[in-house]
């Protein structure tokens, strides 16, 4: 009876093609659940740590001043003593979950995925060639019929740290999607006035292979500065004397993007040459987590309100 229903089993997996998940593929599943779960674990303490550093840095002030302690800090003064003598350079400030994020940036160049969204028309994939061109070390694929969850998944496995993906309307580029690999955050631009290469006026400069210089011009705020650090680690860091230019400029919001190469013609005289493509963006979401998350914390959202509120600038 045992072996019948043994061979009754094996030929339904036979015949309904049903696919056994991979021991590999559930240890990954189960690493990046822990991985995440720690993320957030850590995140959670973000509040308690803050107020005893706040609590620290009074100690830290008033022994330096010679002057007497706060009220407030006087019953748990001898345990703050011991902790601020015990840290050092890095331990004196707190950490967020942004360097959870992007702690390795800088120790290895990152690895960055360009897609599309479904059934791209040829000039969102001439776009989409243009940005694979744009990103040093990135690698562009077929979007095809895979699913994001299976999109993300195959962008973890091959060891990617960026995924970003243009959307369109009607053929024009409108959006774009920034997700950071493996633990987030995810960003989310729409997108205006997209010029491409073989648009611009006179013609493009040849595209550089070189890495870039990033500009980042007028992130100010806090999320502006949290923007420029989401958009500034899809390149690698490029050598002092690379003629290649990346810039970023906020204005009410609204991010210009240029691409250019510069050629010296005097001792203080340069020239630019506008390599392209051009265009402008707007963030309008981050979220805390990777793009299948849906139940992941927002971070930013900008609401029907803020459009009113000119006064008031974001980044």
């Amino acid at each position: 009876r045992h072996c019948t229903t043994t061979r009754t089993h094996l030929y339904l997996v036979e015949t309904n093609h049903i696919k056994m998940p991979s021991s590999s593929d559930a240890a990954s599943r189960r690493r990046q659940t822990r991985l995440r779960r720690e993320y957030l674990y850590r995140k959670g303490l973000e509040g308690s740590e803050k107020a005893a550093y706040e609590q620290k840095r009074l100690v830290r002030e008033a022994l330096a001043a010679g002057k007497p302690l706060p009220t407030e800090v006087r019953a748990s003064y001898d345990d703050l003593k011991r902790e601020v003598n015990a840290e050092d350079g890095k331990t004196s400030t707190p950490h967020s979950h942004i360097d959870d994020e992007y702690g390795d940036a800088g120790l290895k160049d990152p690895q960055v995925c360009v897609t599309t969204s479904r059934d791209p028309s040829s000039r969102l994939k001439q776009f989409c060639k243009e940005v694979k061109l744009l990103i040093p070390n990135s690698t562009r694929i077929n979007r095809g019929n895979n699913r994001v969850d299976e999109l993300m998944e195959s962008c973890r496995q091959s060891e990617f740290t960026d995924v970003v993906i243009v959307q369109e309307t009607r053929g024009e580029p409108d959006g774009l999607v920034v997700c950071h690999l493996p633990l987030g955050p995810t960003a989310f631009f729409s997108l205006s006035n997209a010029v491409l290469r073989h648009d611009l006026d006179g013609g493009a400069a040849p595209m550089s292979e070189a890495y870039p210089h990033i500009i980042l011009n007028n992130f100010n705020t806090d999320l502006g500065k949290r923007v420029g650090n989401i958009l500034k680690c899809l390149f690698p860091i490029p050598k002092p004397d690379t003629r290649r230019i990346v810039t970023f400029s906020n204005d009410n919001d609204f991010i210009s993007f240029r691409h250019h190469m510069y050629t010296k013609t005097g001792h203080e005289e340069v020239t630019l040459h506008e390599v392209g493509p051009r265009f402008e963006m707007r963030l309008y979401q981050i979220r805390l987590g990777t793009l299948e998350q849906k139940e992941a914390d927002m971070e930013y959202v900008l609401r029907p309100y803020q459009n009113t509120a000119t006064k008031r600038q974001a980044l």
